[in-house]
């Protein structure tokens, strides 16, 4: 397998054979039309509003649900987005004292889960994970959950605030989440550090169920396509498409009508949930998302460049893993060698 990660596991992701992927057409805005519409919007669940109110809308949400995002979680997958994390880690089976970055892993479920596998099944202790998420809520709790773990106070876990699309800015952390030690309500806590991702320094690069929650998920690709090194693996987790009719009928109805009163029963927040299950339904079709993915740089298994390089069923962009008949998908992408 020339030139091939060492690192990877066999995976059973669907290929993508040549000229199956739906293209996206793109849309044609004249100079007028522009100056006509100078201010750009997007959805927020299926609200439309300008392109500068998402980030904060999106951060007032997982803000608002960092303390039970597990039990969020819960509510939206009846549970079994435990068994799904579980198959992600399994496909990319790491190993082998690689650099990962977990963008939106705030809580470090993803990371936690990936130095376990790691640990167990190859007795490495070398794998380091860096969680990078745009909330510095989200980074508490999982600093708190890692404390709680082997990795604490180690150089295979840290915590850095981030933005998804501009991976090689610093952000201002803010103060009310950095205050000085003597005033710190958990001082054993590091305080939340910023610093840019160079490229080409990552092997593998993991989002679980944050993408949808960006404004500009070509400019996330992009960016994860520059961190990676050649052939490092690009793996996405995220809410699909339903495959069977009946059942897309089902989840729908218990998405829309049961979600959102869980969230009030249980958190006292629907409006939360509300957005999170509508941000599910206006997200692409796997193959429309599989574009995007390819659209990035990143190959696509089964095509000739990526046959000629001896690469791994994994490690293609653009090829999918159903799981639960869709309720949830696992894309990837392997960016080429020079």
């Amino acid at each position: 397998m020339r030139g091939a990660p060492t690192w990877l596991g066999a995976g059973r992701l669907r290929a993508v054979p040549a000229g199956r992927v739906p293209m996206v057409r793109a849309l044609h805005i004249s100079p007028c039309a522009w100056q006509e519409n100078e201010r750009r919007t997007t959805h927020f669940g299926f609200q439309t509003v300008d392109e500068s109110m998402k980030e904060g809308l999106v951060k007032g949400v997982f803000s608002s649900v960092a303390s039970s995002y597990d039990l969020m979680n819960d509510a939206m997958s009846l549970g079994i987005h435990r068994l799904w994390k579980n198959r992600f880690v399994e496909l990319l089976d790491p190993r082998g004292g690689i650099q990962c970055l977990d963008v939106a892993g705030g809580t470090g479920d993803i990371a936690l889960r990936l130095l376990d596998h790691a640990r167990t099944k190859h007795l490495d202790r070398e794998t380091r994970v860096t969680v990078l998420d745009i909330n510095p809520s989200m980074l508490i709790e999982g600093q708190k959950r890692v404390k709680e773990t082997m990795y604490w106070n180690t150089p295979q876990i840290q915590f850095q605030l981030g933005n998804a699309e501009s991976l090689g800015e610093v952000m201002q952390v803010p103060a009310r989440h950095n205050p000085p030690a003597s005033t710190r309500r958990n001082p054993i806590l590091p305080p939340l550090v910023s610093e840019p991702i160079e490229s080409a320094s990552m092997d593998l690069y993991t989002i679980a169920f944050g993408i949808r929650n960006c404004t500009h998920i070509d400019r996330v690709l992009a960016e994860a396509y520059r961190v990676l090194k050649p052939g490092g693996i690009f793996a996405c987790l995220e809410f699909g498409k339903v495959s069977i009719p009946l059942l897309a009928q089902i989840y729908r109805q218990y998405s829309f009508h049961v979600i959102p009163p869980i969230g009030e029963l249980l958190v006292g927040d629907r409006d939360s949930y509300q957005y999170l299950v509508e941000s599910i339904e206006r997200f692409p079709m796997q193959a429309e998302f599989a574009n995007m993915v390819a659209e990035a740089g990143f190959l696509l298994p089964g095509s000739a460049d990526a046959s000629s390089m001896g690469l791994p069923r994994l490690a293609g962009a653009g090829a999918w893993e159903d799981l639960t008949f869709g309720v949830a998908t696992i894309w990837t992408g392997i960016k080429p060698f020079a």
